[in-house]
C-alpha cells in the first residue's frame, strides 16, 4: 500500500470546512492523472502550468523522477488536500502564496522539512516549525499608466485609494490569491475593522478582475488609472509586447505600507515519498532558482540577483510580518465575500 494511503492525518473538522468553503472562489482544477512510482511524484500546484511547466520538466531531466501535477488555486488545492485526508493523492503541494500553505501547516498535514533544505533561505521565508519553504519571492506593486496621472499624485499609502476621487480608476483582482494573502497581512497589521472599512471603499471605487494580468493590460490601454498587481505580470507583459511598448511604471507606497507586502512561492511535502523532498531542495538550488529569476522575473531567495530593472529584495520597504501569520484565510475570503467583491 502506498504510504500515503497509510498515513494518518490530524485534520480537525473545522479546518475542513473553513477551507471547504471558499473555494467556490475559485476555478476547477486541470488535472492529469495521477499515476504514482516509485521514480514519481504527484504535485498539487497552485502556480499556473504556463509558468511552471518548463521548470517541472528540467526537474525530470535532471533528476530522472517523473511528475503528475494537478493545477488549480492554492486555496482549492489546500481544501482539496484536507478533504482527501489519509488518501491524499499528492506528495507535494507547490503553492502561490505562503497563506495557503499556513493553513495546511495549521491542520498537521504537513512533513518536517530537514533543516539543511530550510536554511537555504531566510527564517522569514520560511514556516518557524519548517513544515514549508518559500522558493521564490515576489511584492505588491502599484501599476499605474503615466497619461493619466502624474508621479507626484500617486497616493503614498493603499488605504488612499479608498478616497472617492479613486472611484472607477483602480484595479483589483479579489479572487486571486495573491490579493487575499494581501488582505490578511492588512487584517494583521491594520486590524478587522481597518480592512473592513478598505474593501467596502474598494467596493465602491474598484473595478474587478479575476487576473493580475487582466488588471495591467487594463493599465495599458488608459481604461483604467492603476491597479494592485505582483511585480512579475510587467515583465510577462513587456517579454510579449516589448519593453519600448509598455505604457505602464510600477511603483511602491510609503515604506513599510501593507501595499508593499513581499510573499512568497513556496513548498511542503505531504508524503513519505523521498522524490518529494528532492524536488522541494532541488527548488532551491541553482537551475529553479535561475529560472525564478530569468523566466518568471521573480526574486531568488537563495542570493541570486534579481533583473536590472527591479529593486533588491531587501531594497523594498516592505511592511514586518511573519508569512505565517498569513494562515487564517478562510476568514480572508469571508470579508471579501462580505464586501461584496466575490460571489
Amino acid at each position: 500500500m502506498n504510504n500515503k494511503l497509510k498515513r494518518g492525518l490530524r485534520v480537525s473538522a473545522a479546518a475542513i470546512a473553513a477551507i471547504t468553503a471558499v473555494t467556490a472562489l475559485t476555478g476547477c482544477a486541470k488535472e492529469t492523472t495521477p499515476t504514482p512510482t516509485a521514480e514519481s511524484i504527484t504535485i498539487y500546484s497552485g502556480r499556473s502550468e504556463d509558468l511552471i511547466a518548463p521548470l517541472l520538466e528540467a526537474f525530470t531531466e535532471e533528476t530522472g523522477i517523473e511528475i503528475e501535477v494537478r493545477y488549480a488555486g492554492s486555496a482549492e488545492l489546500a481544501a482539496q488536500i484536507l478533504e482527501e485526508g489519509s488518501n491524499v493523492q499528492a506528495d507535494v503541494f507547490f503553492s502561490q502564496d505562503a497563506g495557503a500553505l499556513g493553513a495546511l501547516t495549521e491542520a498537521g498535514v504537513l512533513k518536517t522539512l530537514d533543516s539543511e533544505i530550510t536554511d537555504l533561505v531566510d527564517a522569514k521565508y520560511r514556516a518557524a516549525d519548517n513544515t514549508w519553504v518559500g522558493v521564490s519571492g515576489r511584492g505588491r506593486v502599484l501599476s499605474h499608466n503615466p497619461e493619466l496621472i502624474d508621479e507626484a499624485d500617486l497616493p503614498a499609502s493603499v488605504f488612499d485609494l479608498a478616497d472617492p476621487a479613486w472611484k472607477g480608476k483602480i484595479g483589483i483582482a479579489p479572487s486571486n490569491a495573491s490579493f487575499q494573502s494581501f488582505v490578511t497581512a492588512m487584517r494583521v497589521l491594520k486590524g478587522e475593522a481597518a480592512t473592513t472599512e478598505w474593501l467596502a471603499a474598494m467596493k465602491e471605487n474598484a473595478v474587478i478582475f479575476e487576473k493580475n494580468g487582466q488588471i495591467l493590460e487594463a493599465v495599458e490601454a488608459g481604461e483604467i488609472t492603476a491597479g494592485l498587481i505582483n511585480h512579475y505580470y510587467w515583465f510577462e507583459h513587456a517579454t510579449e509586447i516589448g519593453e519600448e511598448n509598455m505604457k505602464s511604471k510600477m511603483a511602491w507606497f510609503e515604506s513599510g505600507d501593507v501595499g508593499n507586502l513581499v510573499n512568497v512561492a513556496g513548498v511542503g511535502v505531504l508524503s513519505d515519498n523521498a522524490a518529494a523532498v528532492t524536488f522541494a531542495k532541488w527548488l532551491l538550488g541553482e537551475t529553479a532558482q535561475k529560472f525564478f529569476v530569468e523566466k518568471t522575473s521573480e526574486y531568488s531567495l537563495t542570493g541570486i540577483p534579481a533583473q536590472a530593472w527591479l529593486p533588491a529584495l531587501d531594497e523594498i520597504a516592505s511592511p514586518n510580518i511573519d508569512l505565517s501569520a498569513l494562515a487564517p484565510l478562510a476568514e480572508t475570503l469571508e470579508l471579501i465575500r462580505n464586501a461584496g467583491l466575490t460571489d
